[in-house]
């Protein structure tokens, strides 16, 4: 294994390092993806792949199988193999299938933080059951540098094909400021509006960026039908 491999540009530790003297919270997906690879392949290096494969995880809402994780760009037969036992035994000993119900935006934050990275606005919606467990997130549409729009129509097919009783939907900011926009809240309004008449409320819409997350449903609690159970407003 080439310890030159894990440098990155704002790292001055190796993650092997990092992880000793810091502990595995102080990572980052990517580094222990990074980590679990060993080194990445004669065309993709070990951290763009570890970074597919962050991006595949965190858009999964279940176990992935052998044949979904070798279709990833640099991600070959033995690299998959090691990734699924990784996985299987983190199910198996430490989450025993235990699922975590999303109470506050915050919850969603690490299952979405790629978004942050992305240079244009990627729209999402993230399905929810009757438990707030999360079923599924579906991509809806890709825009420019600075918006994105998206139809109510196209918003809510995914949450009906998945029998969703509740919705949350969020996209990123590429300039890194979470604060949302005039348009952000106008497209939550459309959206609440479209969830109330099809019975399936939007509880909240989060804007992703490098400085971090803003929930509209904490700025604006009235906009929404239903809010998180448990999550303290700031109005």
């Amino acid at each position: 294994m080439d310890d030159e491999t894990y440098y990155t540009k704002n790292e001055t530790i190796l993650p092997r390092e990092k992880i000793q003297k810091y502990g595995p919270k102080a990572l980052s997906n990517e580094e222990l993806l990074a980590l679990i690879l060993g080194s990445g392949t004669q065309n993709c290096g070990v951290f763009e792949l570890s970074h597919h494969l962050s991006d595949y995880l965190s858009r999964a809402s279940e176990l992935p199988s052998f044949e979904a994780l070798v279709k990833i760009r640099g991600l070959g037969v033995v690299k998959a193999t090691q990734v699924l036992a990784c996985l299987e035994l983190s199910a198996r000993y430490i989450l025993g299938g235990k699922v975590n119900p999303v109470k506050r935006p915050e919850d969603l934050a690490k299952r979405l933080a790629y978004l942050k990275f992305e240079r244009q606005e990627h729209f999402v919606l993230v399905s929810l059951d009757s438990a707030n467990n999360v079923i599924k997130v579906h991509e809806l549409t890709l825009g420019l540098v600075n918006q994105t729009p998206v139809h109510p129509r196209e918003a809510f097919a995914h949450a009906i094909e998945d029998r969703a009783v509740a919705v949350i939907f969020a996209h990123n900011h590429p300039s890194g400021n979470p604060e949302p926009s005039p348009e952000d809240y106008g497209i939550t309004r459309v959206l609440c509006a479209a969830g109330k008449i099809i019975q399936i409320p939007v509880i909240d819409h989060i804007i992703i960026g490098r400085r971090g997350i803003t929930s509209i449903c904490r700025e604006c609690p009235e906009i929404f039908e239903a809010n998180l159970p448990g999550d303290v407003k700031k109005c």
